[in-house]
């Protein structure tokens, strides 16, 4: 059984930041990518970041590209999603996801999700 647990959200101005934590506990054999999907209001799910689990391999968003930093600590089995600079328009759910490659998390390939922690921005 594979539980992924998202922490970190909260409320922030404009222009703050939050980090937010994926912890996954049991094995995750085949999904050797994980990323963050986030789902706004009345809107679609869509990718935001993803990181291979194995190697550097890393990929944004266009739209958070330069505010936004993935990281892991294997040895911990969790990822870390910096958030900087943010805006209104990040404000949504961000779900932790786990998929075969990074290129998967970014079709939403997904097999693994988490519950989903709330982030909202103010202006």
């Amino acid at each position: 059984q594979v539980h992924l647990v998202e922490s970190g959200g909260g409320s922030v101005q404009a222009g703050g930041s939050l980090r937010l934590s994926c912890a996954a506990s049991g094995r995750i054999f085949s999904s050797d990518a994980r990323g963050w999907i986030r789902q706004a209001p009345g809107k679609e799910r869509e990718f935001v970041a993803a990181i291979a689990w194995s190697g550097h391999m890393t990929d944004y968003a266009d739209s958070v590209k330069g505010r936004f930093t993935i990281s892991r600590d294997n040895a911990k089995n969790t990822m870390y999603l910096q958030m900087n600079s943010l805006k209104p328009e990040d404000t949504a759910v961000y779900y932790c996801a786990a998929g075969e490659t990074i290129a998967a998390i970014w079709g939403l390939d997904i097999d693994y999700w988490g519950q989903g922690t709330q982030v909202t921005v103010s202006s």
